[in-house]
């Protein structure tokens, strides 16, 4: 599948990984309608000019889902929807036991669940149903998703038990999904990021995101969210890359 003018539904994508991915695509051609719930996506729609729309959004809402695909489609100008990058999410950390001998709040971890996998599956289901009446391209391709894991699914940390769990659902749907939706010429990948520079990773202290960057083995730094943004851009022309999850991490594993 080409990038250049075919669309794309990318969530998440007022800031980080997905405001990257959004910029990489629209430079090679591409037309993207950016999914977020904050109101800083429409800022970053504009700045990407004619090739943008932007539609605030919570991906766990199946109306709100769908008038983002609805407007991808749009879009497309009668080409269809090509492909999903979902960067959507949100980090927690608690431990099941605190300080105090206090149980972690079971409200919380349901949160995380909820944005986290059950949004992916709600961003994956709308946009295949979407993708599934393309016509079909070379190799009778329709569309591709692309789905946000982390390390964490395999790494999981002290304190991330919701988030692991969350994100090694992800890695868990990926396979499954693309021998579900290869009858349909859609295509299922999934991207285990590491440590990043985004906005999540401004929320710790900066000693222990240097700390973070010093024990990644080369490159000795966080990762870019325009090295995220090339990735995807290659799982989208490469349609030999399909149920698999790929590590992005510059070769850190987690103690």
């Amino acid at each position: 599948m080409h990038v250049k003018d075919n669309t794309f539904l990318i969530t998440g994508a007022a800031s980080g990984l997905g405001a990257a991915t959004a910029e990489r695509l629209v430079a090679a051609g591409g037309r993207v309608v950016l999914c977020d719930l904050s109101d800083a996506v429409e800022a970053h729609a504009e700045r990407l000019g004619d090739a943008a729309r932007a539609v605030r959004g919570d991906v766990t809402s199946g109306d709100d889902i769908q008038a983002a695909v609805d407007a991808a489609v749009a879009l497309a100008d009668g080409r269809g929807l090509a492909g999903v990058v979902h960067c959507a999410g949100i980090v927690s950390v608690a431990k099941l036991v605190d300080r105090e001998g206090n149980p972690a709040d079971l409200d919380a971890y349901t949160r995380t669940i909820n944005i986290n996998l059950v949004g992916t599956f709600n961003v994956m289901r709308l946009a295949a149903a979407a993708m599934a009446k393309n016509a079909p391209g070379e190799d009778g391709e329709r569309g591709v998703i692309i789905n946000t894991a982390s390390i964490a699914a395999m790494d999981g940390q002290v304190g991330q038990c919701a988030y692991s769990a969350s994100k090694a659902g992800v890695v868990g749907m990926s396979l499954p999904a693309a021998r579900e939706l290869s009858r349909h010429g859609v295509r299922v990948m999934a991207i285990a990021p590491g440590v990043f520079e985004t906005p999540m990773m401004s929320e710790i202290p900066d000693e222990a995101a240097q700390a973070l960057a010093a024990a990644v083995p080369f490159p000795k730094r966080l990762g870019k969210p325009d090295e995220f943004a090339r990735l995807a851009e290659q799982i989208i022309t490469n349609p030999m890359l399909n149920g698999e999850v790929i590590r992005l991490d510059g070769g850190i594993r987690m103690q």
